[in-house]
């Protein structure tokens, strides 16, 4: 590295240049850090990075797309980056991911008991990968099973990483009893997590949670958001009126239809009069939740401009799932003007301003998700309160910041190990 990019440490909220974040206080001693980088980064110097992913296109899921966005803003900042991800499941490999990177596809089994997952075989394979590619630094995007094997090959070959959280591993091993133990679960995360230089994180509680199991060197790291896709003028009059032929109030969730999103606990929401329920997604559940939501309209998947249509026409976004370790589609539904209700669990509680842009509401329970949406459908000022505050709440997280953020981190990772082995040629 030629070009040292300034270093600030910040407050958490406010950005002033001067003051230890004061959530890294809260953590017990010896359980990591968690501080906030700010960096003025030098465009000139460029860097190859490999991304380690434990899912990627044409998975529709929030480490897949992250993934993307990051790899794409790499290159726009002339950066080179590499993506190695699972081969996908048989009956869509024919589906063609056009993407101006390569991409290099690992053999991959399905999960127990979660067979729509593919887990990453350890192959060689990965180390021959980032040799040919010449990585400079590792990212590894909510490792786990391929991406251990990526940090154990970064070791190999002296390559700094940066490790994601993004799926709550140990929420998954304890709903769906994939043949883990919850603490097992924690105790692989710490010890793929503390392999990395840093571990980035999208939430505060996200934060807490690794730092209460011994996770360390724990810095936040947010979601970008298309503020300019995502926007309340994409409303369309037009698609209401095909889903609420009625003039129905719309409520909307948007997710991959899955057990631990728990989505069923909008039927009594969908039931009160004069609101329409509008389902937008796939996943191994539709089946039973197309039962228990007999009165909402199922959608499918649906993206980019479609997607962004959906959004704007809803008037309440409802988000059920208590695991998000951030919340995307929560984010997206503030861009497009909807006030959010949440569970105040996880991702969304740094995202949504109780009463302000929406509300958080005991998770795991339908009362307060209906009693919520009852109040917002009783009053459009309210809605358009919220939905406005929500909008200005998200102006400055574009990724092309977030994405800026990251190459900071990747920067800081690379110069930290440049550093250890100078110290330990001078001894």
């Amino acid at each position: 590295m030629r070009h040292r990019p300034c270093l600030r440490r910040t407050d958490w909220a406010a950005g002033s240049a001067s003051t230890v974040n004061p959530f890294a206080q809260r953590f017990p001693p010896g359980h990591g850090r968690v501080i906030r980088l700010v960096r003025t980064v030098d465009h000139g110097v460029t860097m190859r990075i490999a991304l380690v992913t434990e899912s990627f296109l044409p998975d529709v899921n929030g480490v897949a797309n992250s993934v993307a966005r990051t790899a794409e803003h790499l290159q726009r900042r002339g950066h080179s980056p590499l993506v190695i991800a699972p081969q996908p499941p048989p009956g869509v490999r024919r589906v063609h991911v056009s993407v101006p990177y390569p991409v290099v596809r690992m053999p991959s089994l399905p999960m127990p008991g979660y067979p729509q997952i593919r887990l990453g075989l350890p192959t060689p394979a990965l180390t021959g990968a980032l040799r040919t590619h010449a990585t400079e630094v590792v990212h590894l995007a909510s490792p786990f099973v391929l991406g251990a094997w990526g940090a154990a090959a970064a070791k190999a070959l002296k390559l700094p990483t940066v490790a994601v959280y993004q799926t709550d591993v140990a929420a998954y091993a304890r709903v769906y009893r994939v043949g883990m133990t919850e603490g097992a679960a924690w105790r692989w995360i710490r010890t793929v997590h503390n392999s990395a230089a840093r571990t980035l994180v999208p939430s505060s509680e996200s934060a807490a949670a690794l730092a209460e199991h011994g996770v360390q060197n724990v810095y936040m790291w947010r979601r970008g958001v298309d503020d300019v896709r995502f926007h309340p003028r994409h409303r369309s009059a037009g698609l209401r009126r095909a889903l609420a032929p009625r003039g129905e109030l719309l409520v909307g969730f948007v997710g991959r239809l899955a057990v631990e999103k728990q989505v069923e606990l909008l039927a009594d929401a969908s039931r009160l009069p004069g609101v329409r329920l509008v389902v937008v997604g796939d996943g191994p559940a539709a089946g039973s939740l197309r039962r228990s939501l007999p009165d909402a309209v199922f959608v499918g998947v649906r993206h980019g401009a479609q997607l962004a249509r959906l959004y704007a026409s809803l008037d309440v976004f409802a988000h059920t799932g208590p695991y998000e370790t951030f919340g995307q589609a929560v984010q997206e539904a503030m861009a497009s003007g909807l006030p959010v209700v949440a569970p105040a669990a996880g991702g969304p509680v740094d995202l949504v301003d109780d009463g302000r842009t929406g509300y958080l509401v005991p998770p795991f329970e339908a009362a307060g998700f209906t009693a919520a949406i009852r109040r917002l459908a009783a009053s459009a000022d309210l809605r358009a309160t919220f939905g406005a505050a929500g909008r200005a709440a998200i102006e400055g997280r574009s990724w092309i910041a977030v994405g800026d953020e990251l190459i900071g981190h990747y920067r800081a990772a690379l110069e930290s190990t440049t550093l250890e082995r100078r110290l330990a040629v001078a001894a």
